[in-house]
């Protein structure tokens, strides 16, 4: 077990933001029953997960700023660019007053409100972002479906993440950037959706052929380094 802050500077998050602008968001599956609004926005949304916060921008000025509370240790928040793709009221429990909807293609996350406002500026959720009440009900009003939000962070979606081996059915950031180098090596043709399913297997293990590697189906240590993934 290896824990890649200890071997990398917090700088890896800006490189793998920078790897993930080469990801076409266009082709990334919106929720089901919901339509992205493809007019252009005014506003963006950046979310820093070593500092957990999320600042509302607009035309590169930043209009503000409030706390948030990311993913916990065992369920990390993803990192990358996304967008809103639905605004929702009433969920009420543990989801708060609203809800503003990602399009992560590995599940199903969200910025949202808590009934636990202690907990904002922890690492707690379920790899959501929640943020106190009053605060997203405010964010609510002002991003309307399509704002882009950038989330930048550890390369793992939290700070104290140990490194762990991928395997199939294992979801997230890390195998999407895996998927989307193998692709680019012309060894994947499905979809990068950070799901760690058959074809993703069969392309690890010709990947591994091609260049001696050991061939595991699986994603080691070894294997990120020999993508350029991490270095």
């Amino acid at each position: 077990m290896f824990s890649l802050f200890r071997l990398f500077p917090k700088t890896l998050g800006a490189l793998m933001i920078f790897i993930l602008i080469c990801i076409s968001v266009a082709s990334m599956p919106v929720l089901a029953t919901t339509k992205v609004n493809q007019s252009n926005t005014t506003v963006q949304l950046r979310i820093n997960i070593w500092h957990k916060k999320i600042e509302l921008i607009k035309e590169g000025h930043v209009l503000k700023t409030f706390k948030v509370a990311p993913g916990a240790i065992d369920t990390p928040s993803p990192v990358g660019i996304y967008r809103i793709v639905s605004k929702e009221q009433g969920w009420g429990k543990g989801f708060g007053s609203c809800w503003l909807g990602l399009n992560v293609p590995w599940g199903q996350y969200g910025i949202h409100g808590t009934n636990k406002p202690e907990l904002i500026g922890k690492y707690v959720s379920h790899g959501c972002f929640r943020m106190r009440n009053r605060d997203i009900e405010e964010l609510y009003e002002l991003v309307p479906v399509g704002t882009e939000v950038i989330i930048e962070g550890p390369i793992t979606g939290h700070k104290d993440v140990t490194y762990r081996v991928l395997v199939r059915g294992s979801r997230g950031t890390l195998v999407q950037l895996v998927q989307n180098r193998l692709q680019a090596a012309g060894l994947y043709n499905g979809t990068c959706n950070g799901v760690f399913n058959r074809n993703t297997e069969l392309a690890v293990i010709k990947y591994q052929k091609q260049n001696q590697l050991p061939v595991t189906k699986q994603i080691h240590y070894k294997d990120l380094l020999h993508m350029g993934i991490i270095e």
